[in-house]
């Protein structure tokens, strides 16, 4: 229920038990206090930012559209100016010059402004800030860190708009509650919760939507859907993924207004009740329906110590790496079996129940994703492919689900992913090895960092191996990056983090191929006895068509090697090196002829000028002389950073 904002103690940044998602616990936590009633919240601390009872947002329901976005691409404009600055070396003066440390030290600064800005611009970015907290690919390591706290600092809105929006949506207080706390238990960027009682004594929770959402979601994100454009048209892609920005928009603005609806929220949490219904280490909090509407949502009061609270869990004997090994193993479920899937699985969302030896409790089911069966059949095949070490079915399965578009070389992708899958179980196998002569202590500790030795070792592995196949495929980008997987992606790397926390060696990989194998098996009772057969039949055919066929092929072969001879047939070969050639000749010819072309328009006005013939003649050369001039150095700067690629790439730097 902490949902993507996670909960704050009103103004106190150290959140203890009312800190993102553990509602339960919170709530728990709050029963002891005398007569049951909420605590005042704590002063905040001196220098930290606190929050008055109404909403800091409420202000923009006066702004007009045009001020919104004039505030929105205001934002927009200076981060990406302070980004530039960050990126570049020049930019960096003094004695010290520019050094790997400053760099770090200026994404630091800009990466906290960023987290505050989004705070001031309200629900809308936090949400897009979350979202992008777990996107590795894309951003740093310092922005991902600042993110990350977005989830811990959000200010609850009135408690009195929250009991008017309560009677809006579900007639008189006193006639549905027993009770009802005024004072929130936790706040969220799009809500809050109040521990409340039934009529019957029954004690649930009631999540109230902040005022105003979908107004605030309508302006906002227009301007975000032209943000995406223009990152659509700059992004370089040198990595060989064709991102669609505009389609990971629509992704996340679909999920933005599906969370706004609390009853949209509670037939995704009965769903996912009814998909676990038979699994017994999996508890859903039953939902109320007679008090859910658009704006509020009643669900069961049901406690959990939260997933990452390792001290508690170990004081409660529960097994951690059983848990870390179920909660993959339910993640898979949902998304290979399933096909529902929740795509917020951060440690606030998430609990276990004490109970027999652990049982995982799932809250807050606003962002949810769908699976169509076809993806599902490819993530499934993909899984056993990867078990399997099959390099051509795994590249079928990325086909099927539309990751990969087949086309240009896909002999360097079919290399890269042999060097990949060989890679992958040698690492399976030295784990295993590792565990078997270490014992109980492999799981003890953390696996080592590698050194910077051992890291620049294992880069020039990878370039000697494949450094030239990564190198044509970053220029024919094959791959795409599909919206659908946007949630996917971001579930797997919240719930690999959230293994680690429980079990210091957690692989994720090491859990999922072999489960997704069962899984294959498992829809298919006699896939292994028919795959056998299969093997087997083919091998027999295959033997007996080559017995016949043999004198015909060797004939074909000589026919293939007279019309070499006469030069009726031409072998076409690609030469990685004679393309690279001749890119870096088109930029540095391209950059050649706007230089003279910016000298010629220089020379023509300054003896337009000087003869102060046409004033108009002479300025429209001096600009595009200036203009010419620039795209010479833009020609220059792309046959530098071409350069720059090849070395990485060659292992040269």
């Amino acid at each position: 229920l902490g949902r993507g904002g996670g909960a704050v103690d009103l103004g106190v940044d150290s959140l203890s038990a009312c800190e993102s998602g553990q509602l339960m616990t919170c709530a728990e936590a709050e029963d002891h206090t005398p007569g049951g009633e909420a605590p005042p919240p704590a002063p905040a601390a001196a220098g930290e930012e606190t929050f008055s009872d109404e909403d800091r947002w409420s202000k923009f329901k006066q702004y007009s559209t045009f001020r919104r976005t004039c505030q929105i691409w205001g934002f927009v404009v200076v981060f990406f100016f302070r980004l530039f600055l960050v990126n570049r070396k020049w930019a960096y003066r003094g004695k010290q010059g520019f050094s790997e440390e400053r760099m770090k030290g200026r994404k630091e600064e800009l990466a906290t402004w960023l987290r505050e800005s989004l705070i001031r611009l309200g629900p809308t970015f936090i949400k897009i800030g979350q979202q992008f907290s777990t996107r590795v690919d894309v951003l740093s390591p310092e922005f991902i860190k600042e993110l990350e706290k977005l989830q811990d600092n959000v200010p609850p809105f009135s408690s009195e708009v929250a009991m008017r929006t309560v009677e809006k949506e579900v007639g008189p207080v006193g006639e549905k509650f027993q009770s009802i706390e005024p004072q929130p238990i936790a706040a969220a960027s799009l809500g809050q919760v109040h521990k409340a009682r039934l009529a019957d004594g029954t004690p649930v929770v009631v999540k109230v939507q902040r005022p105003g959402l979908k107004d605030l979601f309508d302006v906002d994100l227009k301007n975000i859907r032209a943000i995406a454009k223009i990152l659509q048209a700059v992004d370089p892609k040198t990595d060989g993924a064709a991102r669609d920005w505009v389609a990971i928009y629509d992704e996340c603005s679909r999920i933005l207004y599906q969370e706004i609806d609390y009853n949209q929220e509670a037939e995704y949490a009965q769903r996912f009740s009814d998909n676990f219904a038979d699994t017994e280490w999996v508890r859903v909090p039953k939902i109320y329906w007679d008090l859910t509407t658009p704006q509020i949502l009643t669900m069961e009061y049901a406690p959990g110590v939260k997933i990452n609270n390792v001290q508690e869990l170990d004081r409660l004997g529960i097994d951690r790496a059983r848990i870390a090994r179920l909660s993959v193993e339910c993640y898979l479920q949902q998304i290979l079996k399933k096909g529902l899937f929740h795509a917020d699985p951060h440690p606030g969302n998430i609990a276990v129940d004490p109970e027999d030896g652990g049982k995982l409790i799932f809250y807050d089911f606003g962002m949810m994703g769908s699976i169509p069966t076809g993806v599902r059949s490819g993530l499934l095949g993909l899984f056993y492919a990867v078990y399997k070490k099959n390099a051509d079915a795994a590249i079928d399965s990325l086909v099927t689900m539309g990751v990969l578009v087949p086309g240009g070389d896909m002999t360097a992708v079919k290399r890269t992913a042999r060097f990949f899958l060989d890679s992958f179980a040698e690492r399976l196998k030295e784990q295993r090895e590792q565990r078997k002569e270490m014992g109980e202590e492999y799981n003890k500790d953390f696996k080592a960092q590698r050194t910077k030795d051992e890291k620049k070792e294992v880069r020039k592995k990878i370039l000697a191996n494949i450094g030239q196949d990564l190198l044509v495929v970053a220029a024919d980008q094959p791959f795409r990056f599909p919206a659908l997987f946007t949630f996917v992606v971001r579930a797997f790397s919240v719930l690999d983090g959230l293994g680690k926390s429980l079990d210091p060696k957690f692989d994720i990989s090491e859990i999922a191929a072999p489960y997704a194998r069962d899984l294959v098996l498992e829809s298919k009772p006699y896939a292994r006895l028919e795959e056998e057969v299969k093997k087997r039949v083919a091998n027999q055919n295959r033997a007996v068509v080559n017995l016949f066929r043999g004198p015909n092929r060797m004939e074909r072969v000589e026919d293939v090697l007279t019309a070499l001879e006469r030069g009726d047939l031409k072998l076409r070969v690609r030469a990685l090196e004679a393309e690279r050639s001749l890119e870096r000749m088109s930029l540095v010819q391209g950059a050649t002829m706007n230089a003279v072309l910016a000298g010629v328009c220089l020379q023509v006005g300054q003896v337009v000028a000087a003869a102060a013939a046409a004033p108009l003649v002479a300025t429209a050369s001096y600009f595009a002389a200036g203009a010419l001039g620039f795209a010479c150095l833009g020609g220059l700067m792309k046959v530098k950073k071409l350069e720059k690629k090849e070395k990485q790439l060659s292992g040269a730097m």
